[in-house]
């Protein structure tokens, strides 16, 4: 029997969504998020309609990525593993009709991307496609980001770090900031191995035992696996992807050292993190549009 695929079923993108979002104030930056309900699976959008310089941070062990610029026009983020490397083409070709098919060198639509495998609770081949990706673009709109099983995260799940299946369902999430003239906002769509933990280490979302409901932290699970002689054997497929923009001008270096940071600080949540099985990709973007003399790249 032939596996239910874009290749089979008649898609369409459904770009308006319900529930809970993060409003924000960055100009310069515009999201859109697209989705296949037939998935589901989806994609995010991050459109920087005058561009914007960008470094990458690589971490996990399993990336999946296109495009290695040092600016770029946006950022796709998609479900659907390799597959969904495709949502960015459709973004670039979106861009491309937007600039009446001009092809010179240096209007060439500068589109990076990055995914993660979201197919764990699903038995379909429904991934995002380029018409996926050119409808997340048109559906960008400035201030507004939403959050929960939405765009790239649709079927993202978190703590699968031991056989407890094939984790607990979670998303994308993100936060903004204002510092004086300084703007900083973080997205992430977080589909880890690893589990989600609070401030006090406490796991919050993932590595819980579908038996008795109790979530594990990460040592002391592991070393009680490890007395036992039991598996620790973690389910392959995982990722988190995270975009941080700020207006604040910086130069490569410190835009480079921003992302690693950033990157760095996430493992205070996620336990494990940065994973062999993790694609974790990390993109931090200036629009640079103000210069704050008050703030430097170690206490902002």
């Amino acid at each position: 029997m032939t596996r239910f695929s874009n290749d089979t079923a008649e898609l369409v993108p459904r770009t308006e969504h319900d529930g809970p979002e993060l409003r924000f104030d960055l100009p310069g930056l515009a999201i859109g998020v697209a989705e296949y309900d037939e998935g589901p699976t989806g994609c995010t959008v991050f459109h920087f309609p005058d561009g914007a310089a960008v470094e990458t941070d690589v971490r996990g062990g399993s990336p999946g990525t296109i495009g290695a610029f040092e600016f770029v026009d946006a950022i796709c983020l998609a479900g659907g593993s390799l597959l969904g490397l495709e949502a960015a083409t459709g973004v670039a070709a979106e861009l491309l009709a937007a600039r009446d098919y001009r092809i010179g060198w240096l209007e060439m639509p500068d589109v990076a991307g990055a995914i993660i495998f979201d197919f764990g609770r699903r038995d379909n081949a429904v991934y995002p496609d380029k018409d996926l990706g050119r409808a997340a673009l048109r559906a960008a709109r400035p201030g507004r980001f939403p959050l929960g099983p939405r765009g790239a995260g649709r079927s993202a799940t978190v703590g699968k770090t031991f056989e407890f299946g094939q984790g607990e369902p979670s998303g994308q999430g993100g936060a903004f900031r204002q510092l004086g003239p300084t703007k900083l906002a973080v997205f992430t769509v977080v589909n880890a191995v690893g589990a989600i933990v609070d401030r006090d280490g406490t796991v919050v979302r993932g590595h819980r035992h579908p038996d008795s409901g109790a979530r594990h932290a990460l040592v002391e699970e592991l070393e009680r696996r490890l007395a036992a002689g039991e598996p620790t054997r973690p389910v392959a497929g995982n990722t988190t992807l995270t975009v941080v923009v700020t207006n604040q001008r910086l130069d490569r270096r410190v835009l480079q050292q921003l992302a690693r940071q950033v990157h760095a600080s996430m493992a205070r949540a996620i336990h494990p993190f940065h994973a062999f099985f993790d694609g974790d990709v990390l993109y931090a973007v200036t629009t640079g549009e103000v210069e704050n003399e008050t703030l430097d790249s170690v206490t902002a």
